[in-house]
């Protein structure tokens, strides 16, 4: 051991042994980490941008990118490349009074943070820097003391967090003086220098209409740029894991076929492009859905600004992002995604159709509807819809006497053939399927049983205080003569919405399923307001600041709900938790991995049997020895039926696996009595209960699910 390794170590132990007392146990938790830092956090923020003036707002601005670079990629990878063990690893005798972190110790990512944040609260606050060093000395010394950091990893961790504190503004600053006169110049005039925002005004001059309109419209791109960036790091860090969907789409993608079970083909080469671009990995398989949003988002801004300005157009793109629904929509790949985004393209491309009467454009139109039939078999929406549109047009009914629209539905024909083929060579299969799902097998009965989960849930995904808006906005156009293009766009969305209303009253609608129709009914409602705001000066903006600040941060907390328990001292309950079905399942998939060792240990092969085909995807996709195996040698499958129930009834199932043992797994039925499936004691000469699998996610159980050992398969 070297000389600065037992001074360090010797510092350790004086902080973390030498030092303890009663009293000071506690002292030292709160200053590591506790429930009011957040709210206290959220408050500080809050005054700032309402009090602070500009220099108050820049600070917060600065503060926030400093700590977003700082603190994952610097503080982040530096522990990554460094690779040292947390004291309580290689000390058993040390004092852990603090939950045992998983990330490695050096630098201290505590130390990190206080370090930047004094060295930033320096350059805007001259005197106010030195409660922040306190406060990050006392932090420092609490990481010491709670057993979790070396002495050494918590003056590298300063000295990163002043670094990066001390660059990183100065960076920001520097980049703002060359790009924001030329990409914002509006704002440039005002603010000239980020790090001296009241000294260096400049007030001189007014705004060219032209330098409004390009400052916005760059505003958008910027955003729609950062949105892009951002959804997919967020993938990228695991935040959460794919969802069944997802999981078992990704087996598709692996067997590529004209057409699936349930669902039309697009989603599996979806995610066969995203797979061999990013890999067999989550960032591989939700590869797409922010490059859709992003250039849904770029059409949408384009179009908004030419038929009301750059401002509103920019401000549509945030709307947007304040509706929970498309915000997951963003980052899961599920078909909503494409779906949302063939019918975003059929409805501009319908518009620039028939005030162009431009054939062209119907082409487009036609591989918008073909896109959304091998999405969702969404196209008869579409279609219907369209139709809806050209009949309130002046005149739109004279382009039926043009080839564009005919064309555009042979393209749409066109479309359906692989399933068509599929499905005639597999028994019409989907169309049993989607009779069942829908409730079209069953008698027609009207009830209010689903009615109210519909008016509950469907708002609350949408946001209710923008739903609430765009009712008005639809009514009004319905009542009252409006402009064309309004109608044009309350044909394409309202029925839709109407529609799943009315179906309510006979069967469960899921919310996903009012997809489609959301973005021209949004789009219906921001010209509404911009017109009426314009001519009668009506006062919308405070109900949609209150849209915004209803929605931003409930779609914030939605990809992430640990945010909860940093804002409020206490995590979601678990009946109440959001994202209970997108966490918690590696660790799900490994614990079925351990219990198939221990079998293995008996001399046989041992393959994977699942209930549901959820369940299958996913320990294909997570458990590493069944992820190579995927297609030519399965390792895991669904329980066979009589009748198919999901795709796996397509592909080769375990039959010919005869003498080896399976490990069932199943997820623990609301009854525990609830009897096994009685086809597997007609395949396996005997089954046997090896307890239940329980998965935890931070302190709370997610998910609970029985295993079973069935041997021999007949």
């Amino acid at each position: 051991m070297s000389w600065l390794q037992r001074c360090d170590m010797a510092g350790f132990r004086f902080f973390n042994q030498d030092l303890a007392a009663p009293w000071l146990d506690p002292v030292m938790a709160f200053l590591s980490g506790n429930r009011l830092l957040w709210p206290v956090v959220a408050a500080l923020v809050l005054s700032l941008w309402l009090w602070g003036g500009r220099r108050g707002r820049i600070f917060s601005v600065v503060m926030a990118v400093t700590l977003l670079i700082g603190d994952p990629l610097i503080v982040g990878n530096l522990k990554k490349v460094i690779q040292r063990p947390r004291p309580f690893t290689d000390h058993p005798e040390t004092r852990l009074l603090a939950g045992r972190g998983m990330s490695y110790s050096m630098p201290s990512g505590h130390a990190a943070i206080w370090g930047a944040v004094t060295v930033v609260t320096f350059l805007y606050y001259r005197r106010r820097w030195v409660p922040m060093a306190a406060v990050g000395l006392g932090v420092g010394v609490s990481r010491m003391y709670l057993g979790v950091h070396y002495p050494t990893d918590v003056l590298a961790g300063w000295a990163v967090g002043v670094t990066y504190g001390a660059l990183v503004p100065r960076m920001l600053d520097g980049l703002w003086r060359i790009l924001g006169g030329r990409l914002f110049p509006i704002w440039w005039r005002r603010l000239p220098l980020l790090l001296s925002p009241e000294e260096g005004i400049r007030t001189e001059g007014t705004a060219e209409v032209g330098d409004t309109a390009s400052h916005w419209l760059r505003l958008g791109w910027v955003l729609i740029g950062a949105l892009l960036a951002g959804r997919w790091f967020y993938i990228w860090r695991r935040v959460i894991e794919l969802s069944e969907d997802e999981a078992y789409q990704w087996l598709w993608s692996k067997h590529l076929d004209l057409s699936y079970y349930s669902k039309p083909p697009l989603i599996a080469y979806a995610q066969w492009l995203g797979t061999h671009i990013a890999g067999d990995r989550e960032l591989g398989v939700r590869l797409l859905p922010p490059l859709l949003a992003a250039a849904m988002g770029g059409m949408l801004l384009r179009f908004v600004a030419r038929q009301t300005d750059a401002r509103t157009g920019f401000l549509f793109l945030v709307i947007l992002n304040a509706v929970p629904l498309l915000a997951a929509g963003s980052v899961l790949m599920t078909i909503d995604p494409l779906t949302v985004f063939f019918c975003t393209v059929g409805m501009l491309a319908g518009w620039r159709a028939v005030t162009e009467d431009s054939t062209g454009w119907w082409l487009w139109v036609g591989v918008a509807w073909a896109g959304g039939f091998l999405s969702k078999y969404f196209a008869p929406f579409q279609v219907a819809t369209m139709l809806l549109a050209l009949a309130v047009i002046p005149g739109g009914w004279r382009q039926l006497r043009r080839p564009g629209p005919w064309l555009a539905l042979g393209l749409l024909a066109l479309s359906t053939v692989p399933v068509l083929v599929w499905n005639s060579q597999h028994g019409w299969i989907t169309l049993r399927h989607l009779s069942e799902r829908g409730g079209l097998s069953e008698p027609y009965r009207f009830t209010l049983r689903y009615v109210q989960d519909f008016l509950l849930v469907v708002p609350l995904l949408l946001n209710p205080v923008l739903v609430g808006l765009a009712v008005v906005a639809g009514w009004m156009v319905w009542r009252r003569p409006a402009p064309v293009l309004e109608r044009y766009l309350w044909a394409l969305g309202a029925p839709i919405l109407l529609f799943y209303f009315a179906y309510s009253f006979r069967s469960r609608v899921q919310p996903n399923w009012v997809a489609g129709g959301i973005i021209p009914v949004a789009l219906l409602a921001t010209l509404y307001w911009h017109r009426r705001v314009r001519e009668a000066r009506v006062a919308v903006a405070p109900w949609v600041a209150t849209g915004l600040a209803v929605g931003l941060p409930f779609v914030a907390l939605l990809h992430d709900t640990n945010l909860v328990e940093k804002l409020v001292g206490w995590p979601l309950p678990e009946q109440y938790e959001p994202l209970k079905r997108l966490r918690g399942l590696r660790e799900f998939a490994l614990g079925v991995g351990k219990a198939r060792e221990k079998l293995l240990a008996e001399g046989r092969p041992v393959f994977i049997v699942a209930d549901h085909y959820g369940r299958a995807g996913l320990i294909s996709f997570y458990l590493p020895e069944a992820h190579p195996g995927a297609v030519l040698a399965p390792l895991v499958y669904e329980l066979t039926t009589d009748v198919p129930k999901s795709q796996f009834a397509f592909w080769p199932g375990y039959s010919g696996r005869r003498g080896e043992t399976a490990l069932f797994v199943r997820e623990t039925p609301d009854d525990p009595a609830k009897a096994l499936p009685p086809r597997l004691y007609k395949e396996f000469e005997s089954v046997e209960p090896l307890g239940p699998l329980e998965v935890h996610y931070r302190g709370r159980l997610f998910h609970e699910y029985q295993l079973y050992a069935c041997r021999n398969l007949r």
